[in-house]
């Protein structure tokens, strides 16, 4: 019995002699700008694989390492990581500095709140699409920008025309003509030069894409009422820049895409160049085109100037040909005038002059013009509608940044000219708004940001509209933020909606603004933003909006029961509620992104206030990638639920897949793309195309229509692969 207790005992004092030689390492993180305190960072022992994460006072310990020499790696989302040998054991707290990084989604600069302000200090609510993102959509669909968004979570591409393939962008429910389009911040795609636009916009000349969802008149003007959609392109860089690519689909379409950039001390030039040729595509062999047999091509030079370091001047330009005809197959191949075929013929060309400045560090002024002609013929047996819009804009900036208050003041004049060809209804209209803008960022402190503007707009015929907008940031630390902001927003109306559309603007009665106002909107959205380390290579992020935008005074088309169709306010306000996840795993070399969107848009001039048809309540992705120096891979998964039409059936819910995968060499890039290889199209749902064949009714489009497409192609770098991050 003794020997037994002696053995315990002795056993007992090993075990704490042991944990005696073990100790204890408490590490404190801080941010090297602010010294403030990183929540969430992530400090990890590889050789004991012992970590923890830091708490609210960036402290971090670590409890029972052995005796010994260790190296200690730190690591915090959007910070380069740091590693450190340390001798156990540490007497001290041991403080870590770490350094933002520039590869961060918050050290990306915006440039459609005109701010010289990363995203991570912008009140304003703004989506960024960029970088490797928009290099997969491109190799997904390199004729035009509809990939980029159609998988956007909360933006919906509705194709309004089985023949022609024309979208509009759907912002969290709202038509499309609701969604101001933007390149580089002019307003070069409104009024009748809105119709095909977004099938005229290839991606390989756009550096990224922002994205403010709500209303936002007060940062561009009117048509921003479910949000605005700016493209920005890219710019020269003095390493010249060259890509080359082909695409090919087994749907018979062929692309070729260039575009080349160089700056050198004073001058610099990029040049875009698109050509695109697809064949009528009948894939349920019905005798129907779902792809329309389409010739188009698009050139955009653009010439740079820098004076000075202070000073920057270029001066672009944008011509694009597009010649689509769709519907009886018979009838496109044969040129047959007594089948069924819808054609349109667009020729688009825009300039845009841009001159910038800075008197001193604090203070620069900004002066953009544009010009744009846009022409398009659409003919449909029997009908022939045809027109020429002029837009041009012009916009003086003076910006003032401050220590922690930065000032924007401006006034711009916009306008409309659309001449109809040769019709009996008189629908010619011309709009002239000129307007002033206030915007002011103010940092009360590290913590809390506000963002507050104000617009006041004056259009001819229309009137006056006061355009008030607020925006509040908070930000406990780096890793969690909150924002909310409101404002208003309006649109001149003018006979091109998606009502009209439909019906190729046959017997569309002209506006009449004696008996019609303008719409109006408002809305309020609120995020909250988490990115955390959940151990040592393990990043996670989410971000949860909730939104509600009302338009007053909607635009409704409505059959007068004469033959004709007329323009009339609602009585009462179409209201989008919803609320928007998005998520992101990143491991090593994977990346996992999920995201989900509730859209419930009400339509309250309607008995029982019904859901808008077309409209998917419940919309869900993910998408899952491998990405490495040589390759790219990516597997997505997209749900959209059931939606209802206009005569208030109900459609099938669906799931979407698609396969992508990139293979990078020092000469360029090939790839591969499976889109939608599930093969889920409309046709196999319901009936997309009803008789007779020379005179056909189109069914309501809620599912891709042209089904599985196999793309392959490849991208040509003379001057090599840019630097991959």
């Amino acid at each position: 019995m003794k020997n037994i207790i002696w053995s315990v005992m002795l056993f007992i004092s090993l075990c704490a002699y042991t944990h005696a030689q073990n100790s204890v390492l408490n590490i404190k993180v801080l941010n090297e700008t602010n010294q403030e305190p990183l929540v969430g960072a992530s400090v990890y022992i590889q050789d004991i694989e012992k970590g923890s994460i830091t708490g609210l006072d960036g402290l971090a310990i670590i409890n029972d390492i052995p005796k010994g020499n260790y190296s200690i790696k730190i690591s915090f989302l959007g910070f380069t990581s740091f590693e450190r040998n340390v001798e156990i054991p540490y007497a001290e707290e041991l403080i870590v500095y770490l350094k933002e990084n520039g590869e961060s989604l918050e050290e990306v600069f915006l440039e459609s709140n005109r701010s010289t302000r990363t995203i991570k200090r912008i009140p304003t609510r703004i989506e960024v699409i960029g970088g490797e993102e928009l290099s997969e959509k491109n190799a997904m669909n390199a004729t035009n920008i509809s990939m980029v968004l159609r998988e956007s979570t909360g933006i919906q591409m509705q194709q309004t025309s089985l023949s022609s393939g024309n979208s509009n962008i759907r912002i969290q429910g709202l038509d499309g003509r609701y969604t101001q389009l933007l390149r580089d911040g002019f307003p070069l795609y409104s009024g009748f030069s809105s119709g095909l636009s977004i099938l005229h916009i290839p991606p390989l000349d756009l550096k990224q894409f922002e994205i403010i969802k709500g209303s936002s008149s007060t940062l561009y003007g009117g048509g921003a009422i479910a949000g605005l959609v700016n493209l920005i392109s890219k710019t020269p860089e003095e390493e010249p820049d060259l890509d080359i690519m082909l695409t090919q689909t087994h749907a018979l379409g062929t692309t070729l895409n260039t575009f080349f950039s160089k700056r050198n001390n004073k001058f610099g030039i990029t040049l875009y160049g698109s050509g695109h040729y697809q064949k009528e595509y009948d894939p349920e062999d019905d005798g129907f085109s779902n792809l329309p047999r389409t010739k188009s091509i698009s050139i955009n030079p653009k010439l740079f100037y820098y004076p000075s370091d202070k000073t920057t001047f270029w001066f672009g330009v944008n011509g694009t040909y597009d010649d689509r005809i769709g519907g009886d197959v018979n009838g496109i191949e044969n040129d047959d005038n007594n089948l069924y075929t819808e054609e349109n013929v667009s020729k688009r060309v825009s300039t845009q002059t841009v001159y910038t400045t800075e008197i001193d560090s604090l203070r620069s002024i900004n002066i953009k013009n544009s010009f744009a002609y846009f022409n398009r013929d659409l003919i449909v047996p029997d009908i022939n509608f045809s027109g020429t819009q002029i837009n041009s804009f012009t916009e003086i900036a003076y910006k003032k940044d401050g220590q922690r208050t930065d000032w924007i003041f401006g006034a711009n004049l916009y306008t409309i000219d659309f001449d109809e060809d040769s019709s009996s209804l008189e629908r010619d209209q011309n709009d002239v708004t000129a307007g002033l803008f206030i915007n002011n960022i103010y940092d009360f402190s590290e913590n809390w940001i506000l963002e507050t503007g104000f617009r006041a707009d004056y259009a001819d015929g229309w009137g006056f509209f006061p355009l008030p907008k607020v925006s509040l940031l908070f930000k406990s630390d780096n890793s969690f933020s909150s924002r909310i902001g409101g404002g208003l927003g309006y649109k001149i109306p003018d006979i091109f909606t998606e009502e009209a559309e439909l019906i190729n603007f046959n017997n569309v009665l002209a506006i009449d603004d004696t008996r019609i106002d303008a719409e109006r909107s408002y809305g309020v959205n609120l995020d909250f933003n988490y990115e955390t380390y959940l151990n040592d290579e393990i990043d996670f992020s989410i971000n949860q909006l909730f939104y509600v935008t009302a338009i007053q005074d909607g635009l409704l088309l409505s059959d007068t029961g004469t033959g004709f169709f007329e323009y009339e306010n609602a009585n009462d306000n179409i209201v989008s509620k919803g609320a928007e996840t998005n998520i992101k795993f990143s491991y090593k070399d994977f990346r996992w992104f999920l995201n989900y969107a509730f859209i419930d848009t009400q339509l309250n001039y309607l008995d029982g206030n019904p859901q808008k048809p077309l409209t998917a309540r419940h919309n869900a992705g993910s998408v899952f990638m491998y990405e490495n120096e040589k390759w790219r891979i990516g597997f997505e998964t997209y749900y959209t639920g059931k939606q209802l039409l206009s005569n208030g059936s109900e459609t099938t819910d669906y799931v979407l897949m698609g396969l992508l995968g990139m293979r990078n060499f020092n000469w360029g890039t090939i790839f591969v793309n499976f889109e939608n290889f599930t093969d889920r199209r409309q046709s196999r749902f319901s009936t997309l195309v009803l008789p007779p064949a020379n005179d056909p009714t189109f069914a309501e489009i809620y599912a891709p229509t042209d089904g599985f497409i196999l793309s392959a192609g490849i991208i040509l770098k003379p001057f090599g692969q840019k630097e991959h991050h």
